[in-house]
């Protein structure tokens, strides 16, 4: 016969409170040591922030833009030195274009005329090989054939006598003022010493004058001012070159041919 008694299931343990209690207390006792920090630690990334002073930025500029902004400078001060004389030089053709343009215009200016009318030569001396100081008295017919305009001839003037390239006597004119429609002798003195003569420069000398044909160069250059009422005008230059054939080498010469033509620089 069955037993009729009903046995219970079985349970698990129920866990100790005293268990837990003492893990509880052993974990208190021995913590976890935390993670060990790695061993390269990677910086976050940082911000950087340079001041320089205001004027080392611009007072001081790379070496390579230095030298660019010094070429550049170096050009356009070329540049305007070079438009400034050309504009200065076109302004001066201006005022010599319209000035003469005002004389020619208003008071019909006619060009002065020049002439060598006589020359006497000495101490011309070609028998020998020493050294000559020959000297030439040269009187120059200078005319002004203008009704309105007067001429100032100034000081600092020169006048020389060459013959083939090679100077024989210089010297200077006088100064003086010559007026409307006049017609002015002047005389000068031309000296040099110790002119040494090459062997055959002095043979063709010799020559010509044995032909009574000795072709002179006479040059002037004088510093005049043209007076146009009571107005002066600057200093002008004018040029005049004769070329001359005189028949003798002495106080008696005569001048055979004589042709002058004349330049006028108007600074």
């Amino acid at each position: 016969m069955a037993d009729p008694r009903v046995h219970p299931a079985t349970a698990a343990p129920p866990t100790s409170s005293s268990s837990t209690a003492t893990s509880s207390e052993n974990s208190t006792q021995n913590p976890r040591p935390p993670n060990p920090p790695p061993s390269n630690p990677v910086p976050p990334p940082a911000t950087y922030v340079v001041q320089l002073p205001r004027e080392q930025i611009f007072r001081y500029p790379p070496p390579e833009n230095t030298r660019k902004f010094e070429a550049r400078t170096r050009r356009s001060c070329c540049c305007r030195c070079c438009c400034f004389t050309f504009c200065l030089l076109l302004l001066l053709i201006v005022a010599a274009a319209l000035s003469a343009g005002v004389l020619y215009l208003v008071f019909r200016f006619k060009s002065p005329k020049y002439a060598l009318t006589s020359m006497s030569i000495k101490g011309v001396n070609l028998t020998s090989d020493s050294a000559i100081s020959p000297g030439f008295d040269v009187s120059i017919r200078a005319e002004n054939p203008n009704g309105k305009v007067g001429i100032y001839y100034l000081k600092d003037s020169a006048v020389d006598v060459l013959y083939d390239n090679v100077k024989l006597s210089d010297g200077v004119l006088p100064a003086f003022y010559q007026p409307r429609k006049n017609v002015t002798v002047l005389e000068t003195s031309l000296t040099e010493t110790n002119v040494a003569l090459e062997a055959a420069v002095r043979r063709t000398l010799r020559n010509a004058q044995n032909q009574r044909k000795v072709p002179l160069v006479v040059n002037v250059k004088a510093p005049v001012k043209i007076k146009v009422g009571s107005a002066k005008t600057w200093e002008i230059t004018v040029k005049v070159k004769c070329d001359v054939v005189v028949d003798a080498l002495n106080e008696r010469a005569k001048i055979v041919s004589n042709d002058c033509d004349y330049s006028v620089r108007l600074w």
